[in-house]
């Protein structure tokens, strides 16, 4: 039991930010990233892969599947990231043929645009035009500004006003295509910019890249709040998207972590809005030697009573309306086969919980029921499932080009980066941090906010040498806020008005 010590400061409106605990632990978390898989040239099995296992034929391939069924899947796993190469598809997949082949559903970015009430928006010109979402990631991707522009032809949309790349904090490595690491950014990187984009398309994009990749503790972070500093410092941008993140327990101590809080305190000081995803395995997150750990954990900076924690839902189509639950693919058989390389369980869900470090804030004094003493993540949430991925559009090396799917909170967070430069245009200005507004919207039953009440992120996976099963007990969807999808998810029809005051 660590001794809880209390760091109470006041930024601004009595925001209170405290600590709750400071624990000392050793065990590591590796940074969240996008789970990818690449779309197959018709109806197939998987190409090749390699990391060191071949898998099980994928579920529903058979010779007379196509020329490229007789290949069995093999499975990369690299930190944070798990994907699986296709061949390529010269266009992308409808709903229904990826239910056909692979057994989930996938979505192109007009289909969110529509799950989420955008169209209406943009028919009154609320594109996001005058705002400026920066994207942070390790590395970026050197094919970035092509795959953009791929995917805006296909799709019919303009280009970005402005897409700037800069790099502040360093010059960016040389890309290698054998790098696991650099493939998972530049992955990372595409679906950050494509869906900021498709669902902003007209605010400007800065894409800041950082030369260290975060992979546990505090490794890369300091380079991501020098960039973030000079963003803010600067005044290149009106909301932050990141989604590099360590769990909690990684930090030796607040004060380890305390250091670089500072880019998010800068942000509270410019109304600069900061997004981070809150994790992509449950209520669980994968620890430094390629296993889970076997109780809740959360992760930061998705925790920081300063940062907007965005989770991950399900979309589900029927009958041409879309509805959310929250997102676990952790006993789905066919993501289980496409993503893992077996039939599961693994960790793949909605992260949320209670942080280690940072007690309530003010804002969720009205939902102290469930979080109790500590802050609680995540706010809110948008799609992120596998089984409801989204489909992109890439060419950097070290996986087949073409289309693919994504998904993961790391979709989540860049979705609702759009929802906010859309809020600001509406507004005028920058909203800066918006968890006090989006609590107040949700205990007014305000219809911008869909509140999710089905589903949970607990998970369950084997580890070690007697292949245990583990379950770590996570939280359901309820009424109101939970620790699975926040406050619940959006309609952005009324959202952006809400959010703007209006």
């Amino acid at each position: 039991m660590t001794k809880a010590r209390s760091l109470s400061k006041s930024y601004g409106s009595k925001l209170a930010v405290e600590t709750a605990q400071e624990t000392k632990l050793g065990s590591k978390k590796r940074r969240s990233k996008a789970r990818i898989v690449a779309l197959t040239a018709g109806v197939g099995a998987l190409a090749a892969a390699v990391l060191a296992t071949t898998a099980p034929n994928a579920p529903g391939a058979s010779a007379a599947s196509g020329p490229a069924a007789s290949a069995q899947p093999r499975v990369v796993v690299n930190p944070g990231i798990i994907q699986l190469a296709y061949p390529v598809r010269a266009t992308p997949a409808s709903t229904a043929q990826c239910e056909q082949l692979y057994r989930i559903a996938c979505y192109q970015p007009g289909q969110i645009r529509v799950a989420y009430s955008l169209p209406a928006l943009y028919r009154r010109k609320i594109t996001g035009k005058g705002a400026t979402i920066a994207i942070v990631d390790p590395f970026g991707s050197p094919t970035i500004r092509n795959d953009l522009a791929v995917f805006d032809k296909q799709f019919g949309y303009p280009a970005p006003p402005s897409f700037k790349i800069i790099a502040p904090a360093g010059k960016i490595p040389a890309y290698n295509a054998n790098d696991p690491a650099m493939i998972g950014d530049a992955g990372e990187t595409t679906l950050d910019v494509e869906y900021a984009h498709a669902l902003a398309p007209g605010a400007s994009i800065l894409l800041v890249e950082t030369p260290v990749d975060e992979t546990e503790g505090t490794t890369g972070f300091p380079q991501i709040v020098a960039a973030e500093k000079y963003v803010i410092d600067h005044g290149l941008a009106d909301v932050i998207s990141q989604t590099a993140s360590a769990t909690e327990e990684t930090f030796t101590s607040y004060r380890q972590l305390e250091p670089l809080r500072a880019a998010y305190l800068d942000a509270y000081a410019h109304h600069v809005t900061v997004l981070d995803d809150s994790g992509d395995a449950g209520a669980t997150g994968p620890t430094p030697n390629g296993s889970y750990y076997t109780s809740p954990v959360t992760q930061w900076p998705a925790s920081d009573p300063l940062v907007t924690a965005v989770g991950g839902t399900q979309l589900k189509l029927s009958g041409g309306k879309y509805t959310s639950v929250a997102w676990n693919d952790t006993y789905n058989t066919a993501v289980n086969q496409y993503f893992g390389g077996d039939t599961g369980p693994n960790p793949a869900a909605s992260g949320g919980g209670k942080s280690e470090f940072f007690a309530r804030p003010q804002y969720q004094d009205g939902v102290k029921s469930v979080v109790g003493a500590q802050r609680g993540v995540p706010d809110i949430s948008m799609s992120g499932a596998c089984n409801g991925a989204v489909e992109g559009y890439h060419t950097f090396g070290g996986l087949p080009p073409g289309w693919s799917l994504a998904c993961g909170t790391s979709e989540a967070t860049p979705e609702f980066s759009a929802i906010v430069a859309l809020a600001d245009q509406v507004a005028g200005h920058r909203l800066g941090l918006l968890n006090p507004r989006l609590y107040a919207l949700s205990a007014a039953n305000a219809p911008g906010i869909v509140d999710v009440t089905s589903g949970n992120n607990t998970v369950s996976f084997r580890q070690g040498a007697a292949d245990k099963l583990y379950t770590v007990r996570g939280y359901p969807a309820r009424k109101g806020y939970d620790l699975v999808t926040g406050v619940g998810t959006v309609n952005a029809l009324y959202l952006v008005y809400e959010l703007a005051g209006r």
